[in-house]
């Protein structure tokens, strides 16, 4: 019989629909013409610019304060949940790939750590947040890195071209999983890793959470239990399949609801996973 975690990605919206309401809130928060954060407390992002919130909320998912201060710009919108960064363990030279960019932070701390030689790719479905995105590039002066329009499932990526993939609190916000991380194994060379930051689903979700359009774009109704990722992963292809729940983010998880605690059934994690030196025909 079926575990809870073996039911689908559906979050109570259809597909088109969960991109729709997840775009517009992005977009939103990319131009300033909405009050809400991304994967945060309502008040902790002011979605315009590198606010003291912002960057106080990325030292609470993990960011180091050398971090924070090294970007320049509004790159930091203070979204997120964790720190993908931190898991990659980035050397010169290498590629590296953010599913859903956003206004570029990653990205640009990608940058310094693979250097000159190496190259950062962004990859977000959301136009504002792409021109967001390519304006800190410039004002941050990282010629590694280029900012493309597409989505996570659909990646504008060649396949193995990449060495690392990295993500912030995004893969919950996909109707398709398993699409993602198929992408995800196409696009790295044999031997590449994957070191994502996402929230996962550790208890059932209150009735009506994932039909809720705010809950679903706001990194919560669309979370997976930790089972099915493993799963997704190594139907996928991936090894060395890991994730770790971070207990210590109920801090903020707490905040990013104002009627109910929903640290009680999602916790941040951290997911890691190899492809295959000699990839599976």
């Amino acid at each position: 019989m079926p575990d809870a975690d073996d039911s689908a990605d559906a979050t109570g919206l259809d597909a088109e629909t969960q991109r729709s309401v997840v775009r517009q809130r992005y977009a939103d928060i990319a131009t300033g013409d909405g009050d809400e954060g991304g994967c945060c407390a309502d008040d902790c992002c002011d979605g315009g610019s590198a606010s003291a919130p912002a960057d106080e909320t990325a030292k609470q998912y993990g960011y180091s304060a050398d971090e924070v201060e090294a970007v320049e710009g509004d790159a930091n919108l203070g979204l997120g949940c964790g720190n993908p960064q931190a898991l990659a363990d980035l050397s010169p030279g290498e590629t590296v790939l953010d599913l859903g960019s956003g206004a570029g932070f990653d990205c640009f701390l990608a940058a310094q750590e693979v250097g000159e030689t190496g190259r950062v790719i962004g990859v977000d479905m959301t136009p504002e947040m792409v021109e967001k995105a390519r304006e800190n590039a410039r004002e941050n002066g990282t010629g590694n890195v280029s900012i493309r329009l597409g989505e996570i499932e659909h990646l504008p990526v060649a396949d193995g071209r990449v060495d690392v993939i990295i993500s912030n609190c995004v893969v919950n916000l996909s109707p398709d999983k398993a699409r993602v991380f198929d992408e995800a194994f196409r696009v790295l060379r044999p031997g590449g890793r994957v070191a994502i930051s996402d929230v996962v689903q550790t208890a059932p979700m209150p009735e009506g959470v994932g039909a809720d359009p705010d809950s679903v774009a706001s990194c919560v109704a669309g979370a997976s239990r930790i089972g099915r990722l493993e799963r997704l992963l190594t139907d996928a292809g991936f090894e060395a399949v890991e994730i770790t729940p971070k207990s210590e983010s109920d801090r903020f998880i707490r905040e990013w609801d104002d009627d109910r605690d929903v640290s009680e059934f999602l916790v941040s994690a951290s997911i890691t996973a190899r492809k295959p030196e000699v990839a599976d025909e």
